[in-house]
């Protein structure tokens, strides 16, 4: 019986592999590359923490420029509700008060025949204004129903 691995194939595969490719050269490509991924990956973990402190920084931003935009919109409406043309609309509005000279007119609401003669007129407006469709003009245009006769 003949042995598939003797100690001789062994030994002949363990020097080629010592001599071919455990040697110095090969020991420092290996470990420049191992230094080479190590180098990346902590590069590209860098920048992605560093994107996301961004978008972060940027929410932050947006959220304290929309907290100004309202402390001053209502610093707007607090001197517009302290000023004397709110008092002047408000009093007219809930009080019914007039300035000096002026005359209020109260006209009574509008009957429901009144309403109904409104909504007819409006409908009858409408129905006037019909335009012929799009194929019907180029009809007309083709056919020369729009040119004037002389």
């Amino acid at each position: 019986m003949k042995r598939i691995f003797n100690r001789q194939t062994i030994r002949r595969t363990y020097y080629h592999i010592r001599h071919n490719y455990l040697t110095l050269n090969n020991g420092v490509i290996a470990l420049a590359a191992i230094v080479a991924i190590g180098w990346a990956w902590g590069a590209v973990s860098m920048m992605q923490r560093n994107y996301t402190l961004q978008r972060n920084l940027d929410a932050k931003q947006r959220e304290l420029l929309l907290a100004e935009l309202q402390v001053q919109t209502l610093e707007y409406q607090g001197r517009y509700y302290e000023s004397a043309e709110y008092q002047e609309l408000s009093a007219r509005e809930n009080l019914g008060l007039v300035n000096p000279g002026e005359k209020v007119l109260i006209l009574p609401e509008n009957s429901d025949a009144a309403k109904q003669a409104d909504d007819t007129s409006i409908i009858g407006q409408t129905q006037t204004t019909d335009q012929p469709s799009n194929l019907e003009q180029w009809m007309d245009f083709f056919l020369g129903k729009n040119v004037p006769s002389s």
